[in-house]
């Protein structure tokens, strides 16, 4: 059995990537709404803040920065990720190793998570983060995605990051 060893630190700012099961699935954007819900309940229950954030059709990526003595991201994950499925129906075939564990076989069970060290990986990161749906050849310019932090950003008077500002993507760049 594997050994997960997680860098936990109170109060620190995390970078994360979640994914559904099944990598062809657009579940994510069809349920927007219901992700939305499930992040504010969860952080009624246990407070952090949203940094960064990019929502795709299978997957998701956030910053956090949680409170001061408080470390606890993988709770935070465990009811975003139930509180979801409990509210969508179970996609038609689930491998036995879910049916077994009672797991409706919405999200890949475990996440990614990189603990941010300072400014400098924060920036490689939320670039990365408002890049992903150009990367992903999803839209050709980083603000032309609905279900990103970037909106945001762009409100509050922030300048795009010049990576992001010039990602293209696949599209753009052959055109």
């Amino acid at each position: 059995m594997s050994c997960y060893r997680r860098q936990i630190v109170p109060g620190g700012t995390y970078f994360f990537t979640v994914r559904l099961e099944d990598r062809r699935s657009d579940l994510l954007l069809r349920e927007i709404e219901l992700l939305r819900d499930c992040l504010r309940l969860c952080r009624r229950r246990w407070p952090f803040v949203i940094d960064t954030a990019v929502i795709l059709p299978d997957h998701l990526h956030m910053i956090w920065t949680l409170p001061d003595g408080d470390g606890n991201f993988s709770a935070r994950w465990r009811l975003i990720k139930s509180s979801f499925s409990r509210n969508v129906p179970p996609p038609g075939v689930r491998a036995p190793s879910k049916v077994a564990r009672g797991e409706k076989g919405i999200w890949q069970r475990r996440f990614w998570e990189h603990r941010i060290r300072d400014d400098a990986d924060l920036g490689v990161h939320r670039d990365l983060i408002l890049t992903a749906p150009v990367r992903a050849g999803l839209v050709a310019r980083p603000q032309d995605w609905p279900f990103s932090s970037i909106h945001r950003d762009l409100a509050a008077g922030h300048p795009v990051p010049v990576t992001a500002a010039s990602a293209l993507s696949p599209r753009a760049r052959a055109g």
